[in-house]
């Protein structure tokens, strides 16, 4: 390390966020543009170097985390880049979006503000296309095989992207008209700016990856059809089968999902819509879900101008500190996070009525009412214990105009018939089976990220992406130098 007391004489310090009035008027990523490099090589230089990294383990990509961080620490960008990219294909995405695994099972984080891990990481990535540390790689020669990847998801995207530059001819099938999955249409623009989706796709294409667009295996082309086609075919569709809520009143109109809303304002980003036909501008706004997805819908419908926003989050509020006997280090805690979107609505205040924040905390939706036209314009909701059981005499109404379901995903969905042309074997929880080289039941398919994990984040979905990727190239050759950082068993480190 280059400085053996880094870790002792400088505080943390993170990326600084734009002042609040100022970001909320735009949809531009929530930083101070070029804040981070002044402060990166002494925030690297926190980095202890310890015996045993325990952020190796809690990263599923296996990031060389204490390399790239001494690198840092005395400039080598070039190096830097190199050692960052030999485990992450895009660490622009993750250094973005990730919640950062890693920095709670830093060394550090035992008894301090663990190294802002997740900051180097998008420093080095930016500074890599800066300085054109990431160039292109096509193989220097083809395999003759080929390979269809169905999603355009970051696993989708990193299998296609692995399998290329192993030689292989790959061509990857999106149903949107656009590519990038979630990523495109999920994740709104103030949390990445999809000039980095953008640059990494061109980066790909001239690496020899085809791309198609507005295809949706099952509709417009047969999944069988597209068996026959390619050698062996990956599907990544990941899981975007939406978590229902059955209580009276759900039937009311206003009353969407998330990823109903979502792409919606992300289309108005790309240009497609002048604005959204699900604006939040001048509603009562109440999203039901306390997850990422929710904070997503939050920053959302405070840049659309809503008249309040209440974010329903149905555990207890947790605390600032590690419960070391729930959830000890190096584990990834439940703690109370400000995210950008929670900070705009603290600051703002578009939830009176909210415990912190624009949350409420342990609160469980009862019923929806309407008026007359079959409209929603209340939510009716209790409090709930630690076992989610109704507090007899806590019941609240909150206005409602708009209501945003974010309970996250119980798997792929069967709707575009994928699955049942191909004939794939579900677990019971409603994900595809796999066995431990990723192979589906069918013969030369292969599953991999939420399609059939389940719900996870977007560092799984990439190195569910290599590692499919490995298993695919091994099926094709007899053998693969690619690497494998996950099985499809592995699971993020808890008690």
């Amino acid at each position: 390390m280059a400085d053996p007391k880094g870790f002792m004489t400088t505080p943390r310090q993170d990326w600084p966020r734009r002042p609040v009035e100022e970001r909320v008027k735009d949809w531009d990523e929530v930083y101070v543009p070029g804040a981070l490099l002044p402060i990166i090589s002494k925030q690297a230089d926190r980095c202890m170097d310890c015996g045993i990294p325990f952020c190796h383990d809690a990263c599923p990509l296996g990031n060389l985390i204490p390399e790239w961080n001494d690198l840092v620490s005395r400039e080598d960008w070039r190096a830097a880049a190199d050692r960052l990219h030999a485990t992450n294909n895009f660490p622009e995405f993750t250094g973005r979006l990730c919640p950062a695994p890693c920095e709670a099972g830093c060394v550090l984080a035992i008894n301090q503000p663990a190294v802002t891990i997740k900051n180097v990481e998008c420093s080095i990535a930016d500074r890599a296309w800066e300085e054109g540390f990431a160039p292109p790689r096509p193989p220097e020669r083809l395999s003759g095989k080929t390979v269809a990847v169905i999603g355009s998801g970051p696993t989708g995207l990193a299998a296609a992207q692995q399998l290329t530059r192993a030689g292989h001819t790959v061509a990857v099938y999106e149903k949107d008209d656009r590519l990038g999955g979630l990523m495109r249409y999920g994740i709104p623009e103030f949390k990445m700016e999809k000039h980095h989706l953008e640059r990494r796709i061109e980066q790909m294409r001239a690496e020899g990856t085809k791309f198609r667009t507005s295809t949706a295996v099952g509709r417009e082309i047969g999944a069988a059809e597209l068996r026959s086609r390619y050698d062996a075919v990956v599907i990544a569709t990941g899981a975007t089968a939406w978590r229902e809520l059955s209580v009276p009143g759900r039937e009311l109109r206003g009353i969407q999902q998330a990823m109903e809303y979502l792409p919606l304002a992300n289309r108005v980003c790309e240009g497609d819509l002048e604005t959204s036909p699900m604006s939040a501008a001048g509603k009562h706004v109440v999203i039901v879900g306390g997850g990422d997805t929710g904070a997503d819908c939050l920053g959302t419908a405070v840049r659309e101008g809503a008249a309040s926003v209440t974010q329903l989050d149905i555990y207890a509020q947790p605390g600032t500190e590690r419960d070391e006997d729930a959830e000890p280090w190096p584990t990834y805690p439940k703690l109370y996070r400000l995210s950008a979107a929670h900070e705009e609505a603290r600051e703002l205040e578009t939830a009176p009525a909210a415990d912190a924040d624009a949350r409420l905390f342990a609160a469980s939706t009862l019923r929806f009412t309407g008026d007359a036209d079959g409209h929603v314009r209340s939510l009716h909701l209790v409090e709930v214990d630690a076992q989610r059981r109704p507090l007899p005499g806590t019941g609240r109404t909150l206005p409602a105009d708009l209501v945003l379901l974010a309970l996250g995903f119980s798997g792929p969905d069967r709707g575009d018939g994928l699955i049942d042309q191909l004939g794939l074997e579900l677990q019971p929880r409603g994900t595809i089976a796999r066995d431990a080289g990723f192979a589906t039941n069918v013969p030369g398919v292969f599953a991999a990220g939420d399609a059939a994990r389940g719900q996870s984040l977007i560092v799984w979905a990439i190195a569910e992406g290599r590692a499919v990727a490995a298993a695919v190239d091994r099926h094709l050759t007899g053998s693969s130098r690619l690497p494998a950082p996950i099985s499809p068993y592995d699971r993020p480190m808890t008690v």
